[in-house]
Parts: C-alpha cells; structure tokens; sequence
C-alpha cells in the first residue's frame, strides 16, 4: 500500500490519497488546522490604508449654490410643518430641521463635524421618543441631511468617513429598535430602514468614487507638471552646456591669441560676454519657470528655423556647417523645438568630446511625414567616448525623441568621428 500526503498549504486543507487497489484513488480532504491570516492582514492594512486618507485639498468653502439652496429649504421646511397633520411633534420637527440647515454651509470644510450634529440631533430626538413612547415623525424635507454623508466621504479624511459612518448607523440603529410594535416587529418599518441604510450607502459610495475620480485626475494633472518641470530641466541642461562650452572655446582662444592680437582677445571678450548674458537670461526664465512650478511658455521658442545660428564661422575649431531643407515652417511646436535642442545638444557634445575634430555637419530634412536630422563630425572616436556615459544629453535627447513617437540613435561612425540620427514624426504631440 502507498500512502500519499498532500503539501499542507495555510488556509487550505490537506489532501491525502490512499492506493488501495493498486490503480483506484482515494482521496480525502481534512479541514485546515488553523485559519488563513493572510486574509486578515489584507483587512487589517485596507482599513489603515483608508483611516490614514488626507482630506482632499483645497476643498472648496461656501459659494452661492449653498447659500441657495439653504435659501430655498427654509420655507419648504416651514411650508411642510405647516401643511404635515400626521406630525406628533410638529413644532420640535420644524425647528430641528431649520437648526439643522446651517451644517449645507460649511459641509465640505467641516464635513464630520457637520455629520455629528446632524445625525447626533436626530439621534437624540429619536432616543427622547423611544424613551417616551412617543412617535417621532420627522420631516421630508430633511433628506438634505443626505448631502452631509455626501461630503464626509467625498471631501472628507479617511478617518472622518469611517467616524461620520459610524455616526450615521445610530439613527439608522434607533430607527430599527422603534420599529418593533407590542405584537412583535414591524415589517414595513424595519422594510423602510432597510432601504434607507441602502440609501445611505450608496450616497456614500457615489462621494468614495467621484473622490476617488478627482484624486486620480490630480495625480494625472501632477504627472504633467513633473513632465514639463523634467523637460524644463533638461532645457536648462541644453542651453547652459551650450553656452558654457562656447564661452570656454572662446576664453582659450583669447588667452592664446592675448600676446600677439589684442584686439581678438578682446573680440573673444565681447563674444563670452554676450554668451554669458543670453545663458543668464535663459536660466533666470526657466529656473523661474520651475519654482513657480508653471508650464513653460518660453518665448520665442527656438525651433528648426534658428539652427542656422549654431553655425560656425570658417576660423571656429571644430567649423559647424548646417544644412537645412524642406519646409520647416509648418512644424508642431515640440518637434520643432526638439529640432533646435537635439542639434544644440549634438553640437555642444561634438566640442566637448570629439578629440581632434574640425568639423561638425548637420543636416535637417523636411519630409511629408516627419523631419530627418543628422549631426556627425570627424572627430576621433576610442573604444570609450565621454558621450556614452550616462548623462543627461545622450539620455535626455534619446527621450524627447521617444516622447515624440519618434526614434534617435547615437554611436560612432563606420570610419570616423561620432554621429547622432533623429526621426521625429510631423504628426507628433504639438
């Protein structure tokens, strides 16, 4: 005889099988010795996760629509008390309800407190009628109290939700003790306050999902401005290596030719003051940009047309020549951008790390559906070059042509030198 023992697993049972014929198996389940307590740790932490819930910020305090409507309920409260001849405590009734309408006003900055007044008044009343047998009857009007389970769930923290729920099943428990009668319990009653915790429920889930919704359209919102503050950044990162990198060409040009032609030196001077002033210019536009945490509008936003303005006079080592062709006016305003700083960022590479170079070549092709640029120089390329560590240009050029929909490549060339391709697609996102 072979025994077989199945693998105990938590929660689960234990499954045995027994061979008693030699091809028939029997098998049999135990009940597990002890229960599963994964499940209660998913509960455990899904009720920290909603007690621990911030309040939505921001929340917005009273405007007209409270004021109105608190307007209007007023003498649809005293018209009902009035007209009502089924009220036992028609005074008490009327007036619970105007004391009761205030809370509509400042329900979603102070929405448990607002909860625990209203439905602690009405709790309160109904525990005087059950004490003195009397029955209360309130008012139709006051299902404005609902709005209140509305808000504490929807503007609300996790902890004053599961709080203002707590509160809200008093009246509801009241409800259901007043419902028995001395021949036993009222169906109808206990009917009505079956279907008025649905109720409740569900004005509650209603307030959990469009706070849920609104919590996922500002997570969204926030994706964004990270986005435009990383682009930002990496616009920053472009524009001041640019720059700086001139500035150093030109300050060891100076410093070279200082002795013999001081009038270059001090023609070099001019040049590293302008590009000093146009790098401090767009710093201070775009560090502003990103304290403020505003997307960026930086105007003029250099694009495909202003490439010609890297180009380099026929005495600059390495002489940058750029080729434009196509129509190049009609672009969205990321691809052309992008244009701009991928050749920007291509050329300020090729004069920090192409040893030897003398020449940088761009190229940028306008075609029907998208805009083909190719920068390479004639540089010597090692086994390792400077642009292949992980850095922001290669990294951050490799992503605003992703972020497009189009494709970048970057590497040494067959013979020599380094070259940069891009394809950006003209339908990509303006």
């Amino acid at each position: 005889m072979v025994v077989m023992s199945g693998v105990h697993h938590i929660g689960t049972p234990a499954i045995r099988g027994r061979r008693t014929d030699g091809c028939r198996l029997v098998l049999s389940a135990d009940p597990p010795d002890h229960a599963d307590p994964y499940d209660a740790i998913v509960l455990r932490d899904a009720a920290r996760s909603v007690w621990s819930e911030p309040r939505v910020p921001d929340a917005p305090r009273r405007v007209w629509r409270d004021w109105a409507l608190v307007s209007v309920l007023v003498p649809v409260v005293v018209l009902e008390g009035a007209l009502r001849d089924d009220l036992v405590w028609r005074v008490p009734s009327v007036v619970v309800a105007l004391v009761l309408l205030p809370t509509l006003l400042w329900r979603r900055t102070h929405p448990l407190a607002c909860v625990g007044i209203a439905f602690g008044f009405v709790a309160v009343v109904q525990a005087t009628s059950l004490v003195l047998g009397d029955e209360w009857q309130g008012l139709d009007s006051n299902v404005f109290v609902i709005l209140l389970v509305y808000a504490v769930f929807r503007w609300g923290s996790g902890r004053d939700a599961l709080t203002g729920l707590a509160i809200v099943t008093i009246p509801l428990l009241l409800s259901a003790a007043d419902a028995r009668n001395p021949s036993g319990v009222d169906e109808i009653s206990l009917t009505s306050v079956a279907e008025g915790a649905g109720f409740v429920l569900l004005v509650a889930a209603v307030g959990a999902s469009v706070r849920y919704a609104d919590t996922a359209r500002r997570r969204r919102l926030e994706q964004v401005k990270l986005l435009e503050r990383e682009q930002l950044a990496r616009e920053l990162h472009d524009t001041v290596a640019h720059h700086v990198s001139a500035i150093a060409i030109r300050a060891q040009a100076g410093r070279v030719v200082a002795a013999t032609d001081p009038a270059a030196a001090v023609e070099a001077l001019v040049v590293i003051e302008q590009e000093a002033s146009r790098t401090l210019a767009e710093m201070r536009t775009m560090v502003g940009a990103l304290r403020r945490g505003e997307e960026a509008d930086l105007a003029p936003q250099r694009g495909a047309a202003q490439v010609e303005q890297l180009a380099t006079g026929p005495d600059a080592r390495p002489r940058v020549d750029v080729d434009l062709s196509g129509d190049l006016d009609r672009l969205p305003p990321s691809v052309d951008a992008a244009v701009f700083r991928i050749a920007q960022e291509s050329i300020t590479n090729a004069v920090r790390h192409a040893r030897h170079a003398t020449r940088v070549e761009v190229t940028v092709r306008a075609e029907p559906d998208c805009v083909r640029m190719t920068v390479r120089d004639d540089g010597d390329a090692g086994p390792f070059d400077p642009r292949t560590a992980t850095g922001f240009g290669l990294i951050g050029m490799a992503e605003r042509a992703k972020l497009l929909g189009g494709t970048f490549e970057a590497g040494p060339a067959r013979s020599r030198g380094w070259t940069v391709t891009a394809v950006l697609p003209r339908g990509a996102r303006p």
